[in-house]
């Protein structure tokens, strides 16, 4: 679990923002709500799983990211600590460390990309095919063993992504896709603090 923490609060380390720092305050991203819906592509599936929550960002880092079916559980990262939690026949249990999934480095990075912050992460080659679609490319083969690649396409109003595909190797991905998108209204702190 330490060694998780450390890997998310490194991701999370601020980055130059595209547009430059001295964005006026009244441009910035202070809070960010969703609702997701997640599917999962696996050459072993003949459908893939389909996974439904929220996501609410709250500047600088805090953050919930809620499964609500077909399992419930609960990512939350707030003043430096991550906890996780997950329903398991009826009651919801703290869920210790693992292994790094491809969805924990998504999450742990969804707030640069809110933010506009996709280039100087020492852990993405970052390119831009084309309009509002940005490309990360890990540069270190332990997490190239990982992610492939990952595809944001983002909105055309600065702070909100339409869709985030995570490329995990040879027919298997997971695509995010974002709903009743809503920025800038306050969200209370306990939404990052409580399960």
């Amino acid at each position: 679990m330490r060694r998780l923490v450390l890997f998310l609060l490194f991701l999370l380390l601020p980055v130059r923002a595209m547009a430059g720092d001295s964005a006026p305050a009244s441009l910035r991203l202070r809070s960010v709500q969703a609702d997701f819906v997640q599917e999962k592509h696996l050459n072993i599936l003949a459908h893939p799983i389909i996974s439904k929550g929220i996501f609410l960002f709250q500047a600088p880092q805090s953050l919930r990211w809620e499964y609500r079916s077909p399992v419930h559980s609960v990512l939350l990262l707030h003043g430096g600590k991550v906890e996780k939690f997950v329903e398991r026949e009826g009651k919801v249990e703290e869920e210790q460390g693992g292994p790094l999934t491809s969805m924990q480095v998504v999450i742990s990075e969804i707030s640069n990309w809110l933010d506009g912050r996709f280039t100087d992460n020492a852990m993405f080659a970052v390119s831009f095919p084309k309009k509002h679609l940005v490309l990360l490319t890990p540069k270190d083969a332990g997490l190239a063993a990982l992610i492939s690649s990952i595809e944001l396409k983002l909105a055309d109003q600065p702070g909100l992504l339409d869709e985030v595909t995570i490329f995990e190797g040879p027919g298997s991905f997971t695509r995010l896709t974002f709903s009743n998108r809503v920025l800038n209204r306050d969200i209370p702190p306990s939404r990052f603090t409580k399960r």
